[in-house]
């Protein structure tokens, strides 16, 4: 249950959230109504929101996985809910989505995208706990930018499902709307 009311006073900046959320996600998102109640704190959040859409130098499925796995170590159904849903909707995999939470035991991910989710894991744990050759094979493969923008997004992510699941935010139904109904009579 939510620690904070999800119903922030109709002032005009909430209600064009509101309207953008349902218009780009078909609801509104529950971050958005949290972070209501501020509106210094909302719009920072919106605009950093904005301008981590123009990140471009990771492979956006690598940042999906790293961001789903930090969301998994962390504990957030919601950012889980919420990345299943985008990732979905950009085209990976059902396997792979439906496996982050238990990664290392599925044969669904390659070698790299397996050093994406263990660096993802390992950053988000307290304290955090990265290898030095973990990194360097990182480095190595993607590039110093695209590094960069990992361990970036990585922590981008812990901020988002620390601040969610301590405001007790929980799954929405986002993956719900991702899964094919069965035909009737099948």
């Amino acid at each position: 249950m939510a620690r904070v009311s999800l119903t922030p006073p109709r002032t005009l900046i909430n209600r064009l959230v509101a309207w953008y959320s349902k218009r780009t996600y078909g609801k509104v998102i529950d971050p958005m109504l949290a972070l209501g109640h501020n509106r210094k704190v909302l719009m920072t959040d919106a605009r950093f929101e904005m301008s981590l859409a123009r990140w471009n130098k990771l492979d956006s499925g690598l940042k999906e996985l790293a961001v789903m796995a930090s969301a998994a170590a962390i504990g957030c159904s919601w950012c889980m809910d919420f990345g299943y849903w985008l990732s979905h909707g950009q085209g990976m995999a059902p396997e792979k989505l439906r496996d982050v939470p238990q990664w290392r035991s599925s044969d669904a991910y390659t070698p790299l995208e397996r050093d994406v989710m263990e660096y993802a894991e390992a950053m988000s744990a307290t304290p955090p706990a990265v290898e030095d050759e973990l990194a360097e094979r990182l480095r190595r493969q993607l590039g110093e930018a695209a590094f960069v923008e990992l361990t970036a997004i990585v922590a981008v992510e812990n901020l988002r499902s620390r601040m969610n699941s301590a405001l007790g935010l929980t799954s929405q139904g986002f993956k719900d709307s991702c899964e094919i109904p069965a035909r009737p009579g099948a």
